[in-house]
């Protein structure tokens, strides 16, 4: 984001000014929208708001800008030649369609970061920078050159990748699946957005675990699907309770999180999991696996997946790179019935002609590198290092106001904040001391709960967060 130059000649105020008058004439801000309040803008760019009320006033006397009681600040409508008959009205156009926005903690999360990137950062729910496998990955580039051609491959991904990925699903997770059963997407939520455009329609009523990670995603509600909710304790989701929601709603699919499973950090119980399969194949009901942290398991072999178990086919099992190697990569799978994965890759194809060849020769070279294990191995003794040490300041700084279970696996401790308090002002005075997480609220728990992301800050920054 711009800011003031304090060693320029020019004052702040002018520069502040000049800024905002060269976005309204490249569009940015069009004839009629609303720019921020000088308090906002202020925060934002770290001056008095002394300094923002005199650059208004300079545009206004230049006629740029106007002000009026109970609207704000907005663009005049006649300065650029424009006239409201002919101005598309852009906020009504943003604030339209059937795609929802973020929801506004994370939205608000969003802007801190960009505002403030020394916030230590609990939210951001990705591995940070030294334990993502940055120096094998460039020596895997050194090695392995691009080919001169880069074309647009086959719409289910690089073939060369989902034939790696056969071996790796069935030595790591114990699935036998065969590559034609297998879609490259971008990660978790954009299989997660392909099932839910493609194999739902708008009415239908699908279950999500409670609290869940789908709560965070309005993709769900964009799509016209009613939710319903499975409460998950510290043995996962009740296989009972999948069948009364069938019995009262007729849900047509059911979305989990079974491993680790994000925020609560609950892994579902072994005998929950032959019980939950037996009731969707009694029902005809698909399930969708979501596991992308399996293979952080600390201390034991990793849970087994849903999928490994599926005798019949009623799961879609969704993976993903971005919480064992590297976010940046954007590399996820599907597992999925022939007929669905050419039905999703067609409708990929529609949005972009499929994803670049580029990260996902990466991810395949990584995949069967010696490297890889070795990283796994690497990840988990970090992961657990860093577990440890939130753990340890909780105990130390807040034994009476915090309760938790340890994961033993995942990026994330679900705690309970025992005072009552106010997601929101307690959200804010974070950011303001320095911290961000996510509120529980964000995944559908009631106030108090928060989730602490601790892959992402360095081990230096956790104590004293």
């Amino acid at each position: 984001m711009w800011k003031p130059d304090r060693s320029s000649d020019k004052s702040l105020f002018q520069q502040i000014a000049d800024d905002l008058e060269r976005r309204i004439s490249y569009g940015e801000f069009p004839p009629g929208s609303a720019l921020p309040s000088e308090r906002k803008l202020a925060d934002q760019l770290g001056v008095n708001r002394s300094t923002v009320i005199m650059a208004y006033a300079e545009l206004r006397a230049l006629g740029i800008i106007e002000s009026q009681s109970g609207s704000g600040t907005r663009v005049s409508k006649y300065k650029w030649g424009a006239t409201p008959k002919h101005t598309p009205n852009w906020h009504r156009y943003a604030e339209g369609g059937s795609f929802l926005p973020n929801v506004p903690f994370l939205r608000r999360i969003r802007e801190a970061l960009g505002q403030q990137p020394s916030l230590i950062d609990f939210a951001s729910g990705e591995l940070s920078g030294d334990l993502a496998p940055v120096e094998e990955i460039n020596a895997l580039m050194s090695d392995n050159p691009l080919a001169t051609y880069l074309g647009y491959d086959d719409p289910k991904g690089y073939s060369s990748l989902r034939q790696g990925l056969v071996s790796y699903l069935n030595k790591f997770r114990g699935i036998e699946t065969t590559d034609s059963s297998i879609l490259i997407t971008s990660g978790s939520q954009q299989s997660l957005y392909l099932i839910t455009q493609c194999l739902l329609s708008p009415g239908d009523a699908v279950a999500i675990e409670d609290p869940s990670y789908c709560y965070s995603l309005p993709m769900f509600q964009s799509a016209g699907l009613r939710l319903f909710r499975l409460p998950v304790d510290r043995h996962g989701v009740r296989p009972d309770d999948i069948r009364s929601l069938y019995k009262k709603h007729r849900i047509k699919m059911v979305f989990l999180n079974p491993n680790f499973h994000n925020p609560t950090g609950a892994v579902l119980d072994q005998e929950r999991r032959l019980k939950l399969l037996d009731v969707a194949s009694e029902l005809g009901l698909p399930i969708v696996e979501d596991d992308p942290f399996s293979l952080t398991a600390y201390e034991d072999s990793p849970p087994q997946p849903l999928k490994s178990l599926d005798s019949i086919g009623s799961v879609l099992y969704i993976g993903s790179f971005s919480k064992i190697a590297a976010s940046g990569l954007r590399v996820g799978w599907m597992v999925a019935p022939h007929s669905v994965v050419e039905r999703l890759a067609d409708a990929r194809q529609q949005m972009d002609f499929g994803l670049s060849v580029v990260p996902q020769k990466v991810a395949m070279q990584f995949l069967n590198s010696a490297y890889f294990e070795p990283h796994l191995d690497r990840l988990r003794s970090s992961l657990l290092y860093k577990r440890d040490l939130l753990i340890e300041a909780f105990r130390r700084e807040l034994p009476d106001e915090v309760s938790f279970e340890a994961p033993r696996g995942g990026l994330h401790l679900w705690c309970k904040i025992i005072p009552e308090v106010n997601d929101s002002k307690l959200l804010e005075e974070a950011i303001r001391r320095g911290v961000v997480f996510v509120p529980g609220s964000v995944y559908g728990s009631d106030s108090g709960y928060i989730r602490f992301t601790y892959a992402r800050p360095r081990a230096e920054e956790i104590v004293r967060a």
